[in-house]
């Protein structure tokens, strides 16, 4: 199965990896490169290479968002220049979201760009990281600050990674799929409700990565069409960094985090943008069904509001969400008032 963007390729099945070796061949690459992180690199590439039929050379990142910085990439391009990369380099990222989203970055800047491919091994990275061509890294606790919208030549999606992924890390890359469902197709979100496991998931996979792609070809550069994308993620983001840097907090996986964004964007979209209040309570039902609720102090929501100001998506100093009209319809470029956004917790938590 093949889902085509405009200027890449998804992968899936069991000719995934063929594609990959007729690509490498037929592109007379000077040098494959392969980037793990530390968890992929034992959990992961071992497969990995079982599959791959080309000469490479790897790199190996630290594990997790708090690496997915400058500091992070200034070592792999020096990695790379020593280990004789060059402008027909070729740089593979076998990862989650944190690998792909960190290699893509480094494969775009090095020589001023090479080319680059994704195997997401997580089911975060396959249905949404992976895919549209954003690449990037977080300044400080701010999530995705610096980076470059290019796709890559491909991406490989082998769903035997799954076997590999926590229970953790599966419910932090289902609430992105819950998310398509709900800016693209009522009866997509429908389908998720009920929290579907590893074996169940492999079609909805596919389905994802269709809704996104659809939407990536039409706007790759996010001016438009592909803003939607980011429901739930203004007021995700802003949780995700607070709790990134927070002394006296359990760190949220990206998908934890877009979960709790939803909720209180699905509120707002209540009171901005006319999604009933029956839709919204079913909405936070199925979240909360799927997600552990966490407790927000006053002193907490106070600092999560503050990161708004940092948003990437903000426009004249106007901090932007994505709505609900209904469950399928979405609306971009909307703006609510902070007192709503405190409202929002409240719904959330009670």
């Amino acid at each position: 199965m093949v889902v085509k963007t405009k200027h890449s390729e998804v992968i899936f099945g069991s000719d995934c990896w063929d594609a990959l070796n007729s690509c490498i061949y037929a592109n007379d690459y000077s040098c494959v490169f392969v980037l793990t992180d530390k968890n992929t690199s034992l959990h992961c590439l071992p497969y990995a290479k079982t599959k791959m039929e080309f000469d490479y050379k790897t790199l190996e990142m630290q594990a997790g968002e708090n690496n997915k910085h400058i500091q992070t990439c200034v070592s792999l391009w020096d990695s790379l220049s020593k280990m004789g990369g060059d402008r027909k380099s070729l740089l593979i990222n076998i990862g989650g979201g944190v690998v792909t989203d960190l290699g893509g970055f480094v494969a775009c800047t090095f020589k001023r760009g090479i080319d680059f491919i994704n195997i997401p091994t997580s089911l975060l990275a396959m249905v949404d990281a992976s895919v549209g061509g954003k690449t990037g890294i977080d300044l400080g606790a701010l999530k995705n600050q610096v980076g470059i919208i290019r796709e890559p030549k491909m991406v490989i999606v082998d769903t035997g990674f799954l076997r590999t992924l926590s229970d953790l890390e599966y419910r932090s890359g289902y609430a992105e799929m819950l998310k398509h469902g709900l800016i693209q197709e009522p009866a997509y979100f429908e389908a998720l409700s009920g929290f579907l496991n590893k074996e169940e998931i492999l079609p909805h996979i596919h389905q994802s990565v269709g809704f996104k792609a659809k939407i990536v070809s039409k706007d790759i550069n996010e001016q438009g069409l592909r803003k939607i994308l980011n429901f739930g993620h203004t007021l995700g983001h802003a949780v995700e960094s607070y709790y990134l840097t927070a002394k006296n907090k359990n760190r949220l996986l990206h998908g934890e985090a877009i979960a709790i964004g939803m909720i209180l964007e699905t509120f707002l979209s209540v009171k901005v943008s006319g999604l009933s209040l029956d839709e919204a309570h079913k909405i936070k039902s199925v979240f909360h069904a799927i997600y552990p609720k966490i407790s927000f102090d006053k002193d907490t929501i106070t600092e999560v509001i503050k990161m708004l100001t940092h948003d990437k998506k903000n426009e004249n100093g106007n901090v932007l969400f994505v709505l609900l009209k209904s469950i399928g319809e979405p609306i971009w470029n909307q703006s609510a008032p902070e007192e709503l956004i405190l409202e929002a917790f409240d719904f959330y938590q009670n």
